[in-house]
């Protein structure tokens, strides 16, 4: 289970953290890792991960934070 665990951990945190159960199930297979769908779910809770929800988009995306980038906020 503790090998599966930093799997599941890897994957989740390859792609943005917005894989469910069903989502990681499907590419735990494509790895070639044989588990069933209740053994993902729980390995997921005990990893302390989770899919995105249907609340607001993931940010997959970052901005650089360059120095000296900062918007003017006012007027001089």
């Amino acid at each position: 289970d503790a090998v599966l665990i930093e799997r599941i951990g890897a994957v989740h945190r390859d792609n943005y953290g917005v894989y469910g159960v069903r989502t990681m199930w499907h590419a735990l297979d494509r790895d070639g890792i044989d588990i069933g769908r209740e053994q993902t779910a729980r390995l997921m809770r005990l990893a302390g991960v989770s899919g995105k929800g249907k609340g607001r988009s993931p940010i997959t995306t970052r901005t650089p934070q360059q120095a000296g980038s900062a918007p003017r906020l006012g007027r001089a």
